[in-house]
């Protein structure tokens, strides 16, 4: 306990209006004294910039609450129980509100909605691929991807083909997609990059 602050803690108590002036002005000597005391303590538990605000919540606190209240020994004790609170409210809002754990933007900018170079490039070597590999194939092959790339369904196809069954475009699709497979290797993946 600071050794000046103790010194002005019992202070009497005159009578009338001269009595009540004094009294007051060795309160606000006291409250004077507390404010730096609350706001360094505040600063020192990592409220910062906010330790002002702090120490004026518990004054005006100290003033509407216990405003009876005029020795140091029941200020002191009152003054920093009730700003111990105050900074457990302070702690908990911040945590539900995120701010411990937030990121600076400027140091990690947010993803970016733009697709990753690298994939678009594995995209590109698929594309390629797959263009070559029809390309090899036989005309009712190329037709038959052409005709599924337009979004045609298996019986608009067999309309379209002369198919005799349904079953018929279901077989040459089968066919179709696994010689495509074969031309390109075996694997959609590419050679040596996929399984088999």
């Amino acid at each position: 306990m600071d050794p000046d602050l103790s010194m002005t803690s019992a202070l009497p108590a005159p009578d009338g209006a001269a009595g009540a002036a004094a009294l007051s002005s060795g309160r606000i000597e006291v409250l004077a004294r507390l404010r730096e005391r609350i706001v360094a303590f505040a600063a020192s538990r990592g409220a910062g910039a906010q330790s002002e605000d702090l120490a004026q919540e518990v004054l005006v606190l100290l003033h509407t609450k216990y405003g009876h209240l005029d020795a140091a020994e029941d200020l002191v004790p009152l003054a920093f129980r009730i700003l111990r609170f105050k900074l457990a409210a302070q702690r908990r809002t911040a945590a539900r509100r995120g701010e411990y754990d937030a990121v600076d933007v400027e140091a990690f900018p947010p993803a970016s909605d733009a697709p990753d170079p690298a994939a678009v490039l594995e995209r590109k070597e698929l594309l390629a691929r797959l263009m070559g590999g029809i390309a090899r194939m036989g005309e009712r092959c190329r037709e038959l991807f052409r005709l599924k790339l337009q979004g045609r369904t298996f019986a608009e196809i067999q309309g379209l083909l002369g198919a005799a069954t349904l079953n018929t475009v279901y077989t040459w699709d089968h066919r179709c997609r696994k010689e495509l497979l074969a031309s390109l290797g075996g694997g959609w993946e590419g050679p040596g990059r996929g399984a088999p």
